[in-house]
């Protein structure tokens, strides 16, 4: 049987590159994932081998010493990353957004200054939209930035950074409003400052404080943690692009891509789901044969088969999308959307199918299963999803009466 979610189509570099990250995935992530999640450890091992794989750099131009790859190609090395250990796609997916940010809307300065060292992985990237009183909802945004010479003093509480404490690098989504006279949009009042900071927990620069790691069901490894801002001080020409009040937009941008992402990782998780799942129906025996030959358990593996394959499918079809300079909301919203949803149910169905040992921390299934959830809600939940979607179909049947 061929394996699933076979992409037509790729170059002969990007087939290379995508079975590279394969390969490193099943001897250097998949043997030691369990043990390092239960710990809540972070990987810095397989960080450390991606880092000289250049996957820091994928999507960064050659010019600034990255592959200068295509986001098809990225997304398709993060589900095989997450295929092994989702977590490791995180480290990777929030230093991927702040990269892009700032290679489609940064200044030349700033290019200049970050994407080398990114490239090489020297940098590493993590970007904040939420606070503690919002959820979805970035126009209730209440961190400030106000001016003060050839600085802006920042000031403010964010939450749910992947990679807050081991990042050195985070563009940070706040209120500014110089410029934007009383009653202006929330969103055309928006900036985006790189903030540059030590990795590590505490006072991490002056008037910047990391706290510690949030404690979390799943999605052990990596940090995910707050940042509180109180009278930071951040110059002037860290403004993103150079200009206030276009932070919103370039965030969204960022969010855009990075929700193909997601739907990369709900696809990499419900392929390793089904993996565990066909394999364990093979072994396990029940009534004088496998329980894979009982139909009731065929039916739940061709279900979940088809899955992997429609999410896959839908994945694809938004990165390329993107890829060709077309706007790509609609389809990304439909990617994340399914595949976080379909990944949920496959977990879930392999879960089934071991039984009593899916329950168990012995087995792969029962990390898949805490991890699954976290899909549902990152880059946005199914709900929100669902608003994008209707949008942008009304705008695209609009009754013309």
């Amino acid at each position: 049987m061929a394996r699933l979610a076979q992409t037509a189509g790729l170059t002969d570099v990007q087939q290379e590159i995508v079975s590279t990250v394969r390969d490193f995935v099943d001897k250097e992530i998949i043997p030691v994932a369990t043990e390092l999640e239960h710990r809540d450890e972070y990987p810095q091992q397989i960080v450390d081998g991606l880092k000289e794989l250049g996957l820091f750099g994928l999507m960064i131009p050659e010019e600034y010493g990255g592959l200068g790859e295509s986001l098809l190609t990225y997304a398709l090395c993060v589900e095989e990353i997450a295929r092994g250990w989702m977590s490791v796609s995180g480290i990777i997916n929030t230093h991927f957004i702040v990269a892009y940010m700032l290679k489609q809307h940064g200044t030349q300065e700033q290019k200049d200054h970050f994407l080398p060292r990114m490239a090489a992985g020297d940098i590493r990237g993590a970007f904040s939209m939420s606070e503690p009183a919002l959820g979805s909802d970035v126009s209730a945004i209440s961190s400030k930035a106000v001016r003060d010479g050839d600085e802006y003093v920042l000031s403010g509480q964010k939450m749910w950074l992947t990679n807050g404490g081991t990042s050195s690098l985070v563009a940070v989504l706040v209120r500014s409003d110089e410029g934007h006279p009383e009653g202006t949009a929330p969103h055309k009042s928006m900036t985006t400052f790189l903030v540059e900071k030590e990795p590590g927990f505490g006072e991490v620069r002056a008037g910047l404080t990391i706290p510690g790691k949030i404690e979390k069901m799943g999605y052990k490894g990596v940090d995910t943690t707050e940042l509180i801002m109180d009278g930071l001080r951040v110059p002037a020409d860290r403004v993103l692009g150079g200009v206030t009040g276009r932070g919103f937009y370039q965030m969204m941008d960022g969010v855009e891509v990075g929700r193909v992402n997601v739907a990369a990782r709900g696809c990499g998780v419900a392929q390793r789901a089904f993996e565990l799942g066909v394999s364990y129906a093979q072994q396990r025996h029940t009534f004088g044969k496998p329980i894979a030959q009982h139909q009731a358990i065929q039916f739940k593996l061709a279900e979940m088969a088809t899955k992997v394959e429609a999410a896959h499918a839908m994945m694809v079809n938004a990165a390329r999308k993107k890829d060709s300079g077309q706007r790509n909301d609609l389809e990304a919203g439909m990617a994340k959307y399914l595949a976080s949803e379909y990944c949920k149910e496959v977990v879930e169905d392999a879960f089934r199918i071991h039984g009593g040992y899916g329950f168990s921390k012995e087995y792969e299934i029962e990390r898949l299963y805490r991890e699954a959830p976290m899909l549902l809600i990152g880059e946005g939940t199914a709900e929100i999803q669902k608003m994008i979607i209707g949008r942008r179909l009304l705008e695209e049947y609009r009754f013309q009466g």
